[in-house]
């Protein structure tokens, strides 16, 4: 993959650089220090939900190589780390007792991300729901809501004002419709109104764990959620394919952002959903609950999609042409009637097309909806199949011009106005790519999955330029 997008702008002093991970994927020690099982550790262990049987036991042993990979960071030149907390280590069934040794990892991480010039930024979900409560009915039950926010007390309490942004959910149009809809993701489940249930419960959630934060740390404590907005295309001006793009942004994007952000739900997802619930779970003050005022709204951007009216294809666990994997269950409720068709590429080993100006698009859209957010790309990367060359690099060119190009795509939404803070790029590490195990490398950074040895790759050299000179070097610079 070449470039195709120019080399050469600058970015102001003010804007931050950052990279990000999850604490599943990365973290390992699945059974220590008092760590009791998440959903994603019930699922790995279910018979063919994860490629080749993988789990996150072992992942890339983060849990016992904070200091190498702070060190990394450090060298790096990252100015921040989008990192998250594993429910189940520090609270291990979800309520009640806290765990020290748990929440001690954190505060050590922190500490350690402070002492090196690094801002923590901390996800305080993703995707990692104790075990207990799924149990109990997962998020598809109200009071996981308010097990949530009591978590997220204990641990403002606990790092305090050393955490730089809290981010309440990470993608929680994942955990609702990939775990409760199409149960391609943990639980598993495939219920389509447990999934809209979900969706509530984990915007419900949001807001009482913002409530909680501020009410630890101050009013002015900056609290985001970080969203993955759905940029879809119909496949033409017909009427019907134009309504199956508007189906497809009501479950997948208004759902999330107008409770969040207007403290309203579109009256179209009523409509759309009717036959499947009549919403009665939603309470009198939930939605002046969930829309509480944010610093920054997280934007996670990797590909887009297109779509007609039509019938959904029946999957067979392989990417589908919706981006996701692929079930025998829609995890678009209430669009049994669009049909996602196959873009064109290049793609990454995801399957994924490659549209940096897909990313323009969302951030002008966004921004001109609403002009007092700030945005973040809190996550933006590309999967391939990297491997250490004999002279101990790894040449990834086509990570380097996926990322050359949508910082470009960044700077050119700035230029037209759009308030954009910072960039993350995801991942870090390779690690454990969910249902994907560890086929797919999404990382900065090689972890060989036998000696764990890290060894950064092309693009981590070409990222580190791009913090040190605020300049977008040409890729191919990387490579010398």
């Amino acid at each position: 993959m070449t470039t195709t997008l120019p080399s050469g702008r600058q970015f102001g002093p003010e804007f931050l650089w950052g990279s990000a991970t999850a604490s599943y994927q990365i973290e390992g020690a699945a059974h220590e220090d008092g760590r009791l099982p998440s959903i994603w550790d019930t699922f790995s262990r279910t018979p063919g939900k994860v490629l080749n049987g993988d789990t996150g036991d072992v992942a890339v042993d983060h849990y016992h190589r904070v200091e190498e990979d702070v060190a990394i960071m450090k060298k790096l030149g990252l100015q921040a780390y989008r990192f998250s907390v594993a429910w189940p280590r520090v609270q291990p069934t979800g309520s009640g007792e806290f765990n020290k040794l748990g929440l001690d990892f954190y505060v050590d991480l922190v500490d350690q991300l402070v002492a090196a010039g690094i801002k923590p930024v901390a996800t305080l979900y993703h995707w990692d729901l104790p075990q207990t409560l799924e149990d109990e009915g997962g998020w598809a039950n109200r009071e996981t809501a308010y097990r949530f926010a009591d978590y997220a007390r204990k641990v403002a309490e606990t790092l305090g004002d050393k955490v730089f942004l809290w981010t309440t959910l990470n993608e929680p149009w994942c955990s609702a419709f990939l775990g409760y809809a199409s149960g391609v993701h943990a639980p598993g489940v495939t219920d389509d109104e447990a999934a809209l249930k979900a969706v509530h419960h984990l915007n419900l959630g949001h807001g009482l764990a913002a409530r909680a934060i501020k009410d630890v740390l101050g009013e002015e404590t900056p609290v985001s959620i970080t969203l993955n907005t759905h940029v879809t295309r119909a496949a033409s001006d017909a009427p019907q394919d134009v309504e199956a793009k508007r189906r497809i942004d009501t479950i997948a994007n208004e759902v999330f952002l107008r409770p969040v952000v207007e403290g309203v739900y579109p009256p179209e997802v009523f409509a759309d959903t009717a036959h499947i619930t009549d919403w009665s779970f939603v309470q009198d003050g939930d939605l002046e609950l969930i829309a509480v005022p944010l610093a920054v709204l997280g934007v996670n951007y990797y590909s887009t999609g297109r779509v007609q009216h039509g019938t959904p294809a029946v999957g067979n666990g392989e990417p589908g042409p919706d981006g996701h994997k692929s079930s025998a269950h829609t995890p678009f409720v209430g669009a049994d009637d669009v049909e996602f068709l196959a873009q064109p590429g290049p793609h990454t080993a995801m399957g994924w097309n490659i549209e940096p100006l897909g990313l323009t698009e969302l951030l002008l859209d966004l921004s001109r909806r609403y002009p007092e957010l700030p945005l973040a790309i809190t996550e933006n990367g590309s999967a391939f199949y990297d491997t250490v060359t004999e002279d101990g690099r790894v040449h990834d060119a086509e990570r380097t011009a996926y990322l050359h190009d949508h910082v470009e795509a960044v700077g050119q939404a700035m230029d037209a106005g759009a308030d954009v803070r910072g960039y993350f790029v995801w991942s870090l590490l390779d690690n454990f790519e969910w249902a994907y195990g560890y086929d797919r490398r999404f990382g900065i950074v090689h972890v060989d999955y036998d000696t764990l040895v890290r060894t950064p790759k092309d693009s981590a050299r070409w990222y580190a330029e791009l913090i040190r000179t605020r300049t977008i070097a040409p890729a191919e610079s990387a490579a010398l």
